[in-house]
């Protein structure tokens, strides 16, 4: 495991992991286990759309690539509470067909799981916010011209930008602050020199 990066997420190297996690159902419970801290089989089963037999399961599946561990805070002994290693995880795709194709299928599986946020936040958070915070939020849709090492460069700058922002704890905020989440989509487009374009 890796907290190495700006904002302290796991880091995910092996397809094997990568596809473990590609799952729905386990995908939802690190999500949730993320935002909302420890918690058991049990208590995460209405969260994430399976039993709570099936969520143990994947909860032991995840343990096994160190994206979760037992919580040792728990008061009770008759549930085992699981928590997230890290606030957040990346991942990188390895060089390998295998790897690629691992790292297209948790891709694909995060596009799809974010797909509805903006909507459902027009519906659900938006009326419910005063002017000021209102008036904050909205999206960008911008095309610009770099190169690999640019970009790189950029997705970095932003990662160091807001790390104090993603890794300050809810209680040690100012007060008027709150939650604020970040959809930062990079996609390159490919060139006329690309193998698959030309």
């Amino acid at each position: 495991m890796s907290l190495k990066n700006p904002y302290g997420d796991f880091e995910i190297t092996e397809p094997q992991a990568l596809r473990a996690l590609a799952h729905p159902v386990r995908l939802a419970i690190l999500e949730h286990l993320q935002r909302h801290g420890p918690a058991t089989a049990t208590g995460l089963s209405p969260h994430v759309g399976a039993t709570p037999s099936v969520v143990s399961w994947h909860l032991r599946h995840l343990a096994t690539f160190g994206l979760v561990t037992d919580w040792d805070g728990a008061t009770s002994k008759r549930e085992r509470w699981w928590q997230a290693v890290a606030r957040g995880f990346r991942f990188t795709a390895p060089d390998s067909a295998e790897g690629q194709s691992a790292s297209r299928q948790l891709r694909g599986e995060m596009f799809a799981r974010r797909a509805d946020v903006p909507q459902q936040w027009l519906l659900h958070d938006e009326p419910r916010l005063d002017d000021d915070w209102r008036a904050l939020a909205g999206m960008a849709d911008t095309r610009f011209v770099a190169t690999a090492d640019e970009l790189r460069q950029l997705e970095e700058s932003i990662e160091e930008l807001i790390a104090p922002y993603v890794r300050r704890k809810e209680e040690s905020a100012p007060d008027g602050a709150r939650i604020v989440r970040m959809l930062r989509y990079l996609l390159p487009e490919p060139g006329d020199d690309d193998p698959a374009t030309s």
